[in-house]
């Protein structure tokens, strides 16, 4: 007989045995003590943290000979009183008892499935003395089929017992929950996952390198379940010794080196190093889509590390160390900004010819640079009373390019305003219009600005976030601007794009030179609805 799963033969016989979840392990073995069940139970959370596992040993000691006393159902605290299970918790053990029915929803969706199952709930248990049914992933249901149980498990026959199971609690509907004695199962913590693979990989005998567990733990992302699985993937003879670069090669994460070497290349700001060191990770078989993941997941861990505590990471206290250290080398706008980008680009991620390119973009997007200001003309004209006429060339070619405008130096801050801030925001529409001539797609980006206030030759526009303010305040798209604000109005004037938490009016002053910068953390979290291309 061939040798069942590592999954399967350690899932939880008991409430005692089940990890993570003691808040509902707890109230659910009073409740079998004492004898107060509900007609209908609601288990929901994320896969392999034990919600059909609680179902089951749930109807089992509602079902025991012995409630509240049988060692099987109600786990060590009773094995003082019967070291054997009773007759009813041994056939569930052995899986041929006849009242526990599990239906999938996924495959039993309509209306017609649950009047099947109106029709067989009448009949009475014959084993036990509850007949229970399991719905596991409930929330696939159709409307119909929703309405249609909802009589049922509002008043069931004495001898009946709903228990339901979904991923998705937002897809269930009110009325059922409400019918329900709701319980949200938790994601698992690192360390009691570590501890369940450790026990597990005693009994089985394996010889483990340090560290490893604490691996497959990670990759199991707090399910239980999931990281059982992984510790069976990488068991390939239990007598051999499994080593960390064996189980990282099995598990396809051997790039956490190259993840760890690319954030210390982000905080050296070594563009050609990161590069090099994102075509090595490919070259060595990691999967692009899961190595842009990887490289948010240990991003986010410095950005905690950065902005909260380390303490937060579930990591081992060298790693948490490492990320503490990173978090004070890299600046939050740069670290924010690498996030974004690696995000888009494993979410964007599609099989190509060249597969590395949008890890590799994401990387230079991460340490580009806007190129400085040219330097001022020794003797700078002063600003123009009246509209000046372009150049034959720009006037024959009204779509050039933006690299073709010259860019003057700004004020320094307190100078008085040099053109009044009313004229540019009634105007607005037509400048929107002037700069289409040279950039159809930059009006579009421009909605997000509104006009705050001059001071000196400076015009300053405020954005609700940092996306708008580095799109905006990019050379090409602010001289494009600038031009089309000289072609209207015959004036100079430098856009200076700032983050502001609301729009006011304009002002003819430079009172609004002072306005403080949010944090970008802050405008990160109200950027969610997208980015506009330009």
């Amino acid at each position: 007989m061939p040798e069942q799963a590592l999954y399967l033969k350690w899932r939880p016989q008991t409430f005692d045995e089940v990890i993570g979840q003691e808040h509902i392990t707890r109230t659910l073995k009073n409740s079998v003590k004492h004898n107060r069940r509900r007609n209908a139970y609601l288990f929901s959370g994320i896969r392999g943290t034990g919600k059909t596992t609680l179902a089951r040993i749930l109807a089992r000691a509602l079902n025991c000979e012995r409630p509240g006393e049988c060692v099987t159902c109600q786990g060590m605290e009773a094995r003082s009183l019967y070291e054997k299970p009773c007759g009813i918790c041994k056939s569930f053990a052995e899986g041929n008892f006849l009242d526990l029915i599990e239906i999938d929803a996924a495959s039993n969706t309509g209306v017609d499935d649950v009047r099947d199952l109106q029709e067989k709930i009448r009949f009475a248990p014959v084993q036990g003395s509850l007949k229970v049914y399991v719905i596991d992933e409930v929330h696939r249901f159709s409307k119909n089929a929703f309405d249609a149980l909802l009589k049922t498990i509002e008043e069931p026959p004495d001898h009946a017992l709903f228990i339901l199971a979904t991923t998705e609690i937002d897809k269930v509907p009110p009325t059922i929950k409400s019918r329900c004695a709701q319980f949200q199962l938790r994601r698992v913590p690192l360390d009691k996952v570590t501890a369940r693979l450790e026990y597990i990989a005693e009994q089985e005998g394996l010889m483990i390198e340090e560290g490893v567990l604490p691996l497959v733990a990670r990759m199991g992302e707090g399910s239980v379940r999931d990281s059982i699985s992984l510790l069976d993937q990488i068991v390939t003879v239990p007598e051999e010794i499994i080593t960390l670069q064996f189980a990282r090669d099995m598990l396809g994460i051997s790039n956490s080196i190259f993840i760890a070497e690319l954030v210390e290349a982000l905080a050296a700001e070594d563009a050609a190093r990161g590069l090099h060191i994102i075509n090595q990770a490919l070259v060595a078989g990691s999967e692009p889509r899961q190595f842009g993941n990887q490289v948010v997941d240990y991003l986010r861990n410095v950005l905690l590390a950065q902005t909260a505590s380390a303490d937060l990471i579930e990591a081992t206290p060298e790693e948490q160390a490492r990320y503490s250290e990173l978090a004070q080398s890299i600046a939050r706008t740069r670290l924010l900004k690498a996030l974004r980008a690696f995000n888009e680009a494993a979410a964007e991620y599609k099989i190509g010819w060249q597969p590395q390119l949008l890890l590799e973009l994401a990387w230079l997007e991460t340490l580009h640079q806007e190129a400085p200001a040219p330097a001022p003309a020794a003797a700078p004209a002063p600003a123009p009373s009246r509209p000046q006429p372009r150049s034959a060339a720009a006037q024959s070619d009204p779509t050039q390019k933006a690299d073709a405008f010259q860019r003057a130096q700004a004020s320094p801050p307190g100078e008085p305003p040099i053109y009044p801030v009313a004229k540019i925001h009634q105007g607005w529409m037509d400048i929107l219009k002037q700069v289409h001539r040279y950039h159809r797609n930059m009006p579009s980006l421009l909605e997000h600005a509104h006009v705050r206030a001059i001071a000196g030759n400076r015009l300053i526009l405020g954005v609700q976030n940092d996306i708008f303010q580095q799109k905006i305040s990019d050379a090409k798209r602010a001289g494009i601007l600038e031009q089309a604000i000289q072609d209207l109005h015959g004036v100079k004037l430098i856009v200076e794009v700032r983050v502001v938490d609301s729009v006011a009016a304009p002002e003819d002053s430079a009172a609004s030179d002072s306005q403080a910068f949010e944090d970008p953390l802050v405008a990160a979290g109200r950027e969610l609805g997208g980015v506009v291309e330009g």
